[in-house]
């Protein structure tokens, strides 16, 4: 049995020095791939330094998060990491509006420019939403049209689309230019479908929510908050999730997953989420390691 650890911040780890005993430990208990997640200058330069010291376990994300819009950002050099060895995701970014809502505004604007960024590379974004959700699924709804369309007719439009040029990602670029230049641009007469725009990572909202973002084609990733007592209502939404759109992270080193509260969350505990969301959908755990295992995959435009 194969698990993928989809989402694991290693910031307190490298601090710490640890970060060979944790891939150890997340080896010894079956996973056998981790995405590390940046969010800032600091921590994108230290997952891609990371992903690349470790490339038979880690791939990397980076992105600039909803945290950083009053930050010291560098799009050129985020640009650059985003084409660096290993990194398969843009992310974490998204809205937060729960404890900082007067910053709405401005972490829009930043969620824009990044998926701007996600869809000239061409690659799927790790969102993060909380007391967001209609402005979440507003922008991935233009984002999900973007995407479909682009990775098909880039190259038979480059002149028309110079925005989403292949390894060329800008992330300076205000959305809606993206989103403008490509809405008018024909499909692709025999395209096949195109790999997941992306994943709503460390899932906490209800049913409709998960609905529309599974319409979108994004994919649902929960994490140790699922196996929480009073997580009920979201192991509903882990077992109504199609099996083809599920995914498992840890989110560490936070939301330690039952029974191990009190410990340092890490990826070999991304086992236990397995084992609870297996439970809640009524199927072996290992069915669950791999339909996520080839799903995380897909997402990442990797081979199994």
């Amino acid at each position: 049995m194969m698990l993928f650890d989809t989402h694991a911040h290693f910031d307190t780890f490298a601090a710490e020095g640890c970060v060979a005993e944790v891939l150890a430990r997340a080896r010894a208990a079956g996973v056998a791939r981790i995405c590390a997640v940046g969010s800032s200058e600091a921590s994108n330069e230290l997952v891609v330094q990371l992903a690349q010291e470790h490339p038979a376990q880690l791939v990397a994300a980076v992105g600039y998060d909803r945290d950083q819009t009053d930050k010291p950002r560098d799009p050129a050099r985020l640009a650059a990491l985003a084409q660096a060895p290993g990194v398969v995701a843009i992310g974490e970014i998204g809205l937060d509006y729960y404890y900082s809502a007067e910053t709405a505004p401005a972490q829009r604007e930043l969620f824009g420019a990044m998926l701007a960024g996600a869809a000239a590379a061409r690659k799927p974004v790790i969102v993060h939403s909380r007391y967001a959700d209609e402005d979440t699924i507003a922008m991935l709804g233009e984002f999900s049209t973007v995407w479909k369309k682009l990775f098909h007719t880039v190259e038979k439009n480059a002149e028309t689309f110079p925005h989403c040029g292949k390894n060329a990602p800008d992330f300076s670029t205000p959305w809606k230019k993206v989103f403008h230049s490509v809405e008018n641009l024909p499909p692709a007469a025999d395209a096949p479908p195109p790999p997941p725009p992306g994943v709503l990572h460390c899932f906490t909202g209800d049913a409709a929510f998960a609905a529309e973002l599974v319409a979108l084609g994004f994919m649902i990733s929960f994490s140790g908050i699922v196996s929480f007592n009073n997580a009920g209502p979201l192991r509903e939404v882990a077992r109504q999730i199609p099996a083809g759109q599920l995914l498992v992270e840890t989110d560490c080193p936070y939301l330690t997953p039952k029974p191990f509260r009190g410990k340092v969350n890490e990826p070999a505990y991304v086992a236990r989420v397995a084992e609870v969301v297996a439970a809640a959908r009524g199927v072996p755990v290992a069915a669950v390691a791999e339909q996520t295992w080839a799903n995380a995959c897909r997402l990442f435009q990797m081979e199994g």
